[in-house]
């Protein structure tokens, strides 16, 4: 439709090197998602890069916690015990996406 600009919602999943865990917890926060009826653009990356990309949503590792809570570029942030739990990534994402009235 000419006119109109449809916002997406960003999540961004970090790991150490960007390539393994992210990537695993990008498929489980896409299957989650889709459960949810949910769209999303979906990314991951290492933790160094991360710091340059935008998201709405950033989730982590609860081991990088301490240096993603100094970050503003990320109003929200999930961090999980198990970047592989589709119990826990949809216990943690579904209120956000409630309360930010992206569900």
């Amino acid at each position: 439709m000419k006119g109109w600009c449809v916002l997406v919602l960003s999540i961004l999943m970090v790991c150490g090197n960007g390539c393994g865990s992210s990537l695993i917890c990008q498929m489980t926060v896409e299957s989650v998602l889709k459960d949810l009826g949910v769209k999303a653009h979906i990314d991951h990356s290492d933790m160094l890069s991360a710091s340059s990309k935008q998201a709405d949503i950033l989730i982590a590792g609860i081991n990088f916690q301490p240096h993603f809570d100094k970050f503003k570029d990320f109003p929200n942030k999930i961090y999980l015990k198990s970047l592989v739990s589709k119990d826990e990534i949809r216990t943690k994402l579904e209120p956000l996406l409630k309360e930010n009235g992206w569900l």
